[in-house]
């Protein structure tokens, strides 16, 4: 099959944007997504870290769409993270100006159009008597933050964000903007996202106690579900209970997120503390106790139902158990949490 090196288009793209020649940037631009698709994963690779120092500096409202294409060939080359470190950073400055846009524009006007209304910036331009790169960045701001998102979906790239200094910015940037930037809270539901993280499950009923690893799971509703399929009925742990349909566990795994009979609730969550653990909620608010989280399996005390198995498509969850504790062990566990508060 013919390829097409997509370094040329990201040279073209470099050297427009140094030459500040916005039609030239933008021929390069239409060009690169199908060099892109047919080119080999190290080219592709090769015109991402080319456009690095671009999509490091270009403004708010000319590189949105470079931001998402480059999120897009990050996941097509051989190293997803080499964009963590600039997308992170940007993402995190474009939503710190779309918040001080929104509170400078309402404080001005009463109201703020949408994010996404994009026909509204000429007389919105018009309008507002600050900076108009806070305008472009209200603007874009969704642009920015889906590569971020997207990639965020990857396990690897999630560690590399991790590791990125902007990071607890940009997670407090998104808190800020969820009302207002669409994306926003998306992104702030990833940010929380743990990996390789420990839990202790305790069925409070038989006393029974788990060691479960956790990566990639997006809120406590898909935590329920897995936990479900991985411990309740002969083919989980044994745990007495209704274990979940098969497509029930794919729509919280891999298959069609959204069932047509939606999925059903089998037990209540609760934590070392008694408090319930809510399904809309992250695994990543789970209270610790001595350095693990410990949650405590009870009755359903209603029927419960709901829609979605993930938020997340494309993030591929992983609930490990790794063993049953010994009674005396989980006996001590046990002794240590408190009746469920409700």
């Amino acid at each position: 099959m013919f390829r097409r090196d997509p370094v040329k288009p990201a040279d073209q793209i470099v050297t427009a944007w140094e030459q500040r020649d916005e039609g030239a940037f933008l021929a390069a631009l239409e060009k690169l997504p199908q060099a892109a698709r047919r080119a080999k994963p190290d080219q592709v690779q090769a015109a991402v870290v080319r456009l690095l120092p671009v999509l490091a500096e270009i403004s708010p409202g000319s590189g949105g769409h470079l931001a998402q294409l480059a999120g897009a060939m990050a996941d097509l080359g051989t190293d997803v993270t080499v964009v963590a470190p600039i997308l992170v950073r940007r993402a995190a400055g474009v939503l710190e100006q779309a918040a001080e846009f929104e509170r400078a524009y309402r404080a001005e006007h009463g109201s703020v159009p949408s994010s996404g209304f994009e026909a509204v910036i000429p007389q919105v331009m018009e309008r507002f008597t600050g900076d108009p790169a806070l305008v472009e960045a209200y603007f874009t701001a969704n642009q920015w933050v889906q590569p971020v998102i997207y990639l965020s979906q990857r396990k690897e790239f999630r560690a590399a964000v991790a590791a990125v200094p902007d990071r607890p910015r940009l997670l407090s940037a998104a808190g800020a903007a969820k009302d207002f930037v669409d994306a926003a809270g998306w992104l702030q539901g990833l940010l929380v996202v743990v990996d390789d993280e420990p839990l202790i499950v305790l069925h409070r009923a038989t006393g029974r106690a788990f060691r479960v690893t956790i990566s990639g799971i997006g809120d406590n509703f898909q935590l329920h579900t897995l936990l479900a399929g991985a411990l309740v009925g002969d083919a989980g742990a044994g745990l007495a209970g209704e274990r979940p349909s098969a497509v029930e566990i794919a729509a919280a795994s891999d298959g069609d997120p959204e069932p047509a009979n939606g999925i059903r609730g089998t037990f209540n969550l609760v934590d070392h503390t008694g408090e319930w653990i809510w399904n809309e909620g992250h695994p990543a608010d789970i209270p610790a106790l001595d350095g693990v989280r410990l949650v405590v399996i009870d009755p359903a005390p209603y029927d419960r139902t709901w829609n979605t198995g993930r938020l997340y498509p494309h993030m591929k969850p992983e609930l490990t158990v790794a063993g049953e504790l010994p009674a005396d062990e989980a006996a001590t566990w046990s002794g240590r949490v408190k009746p469920s508060q409700r």
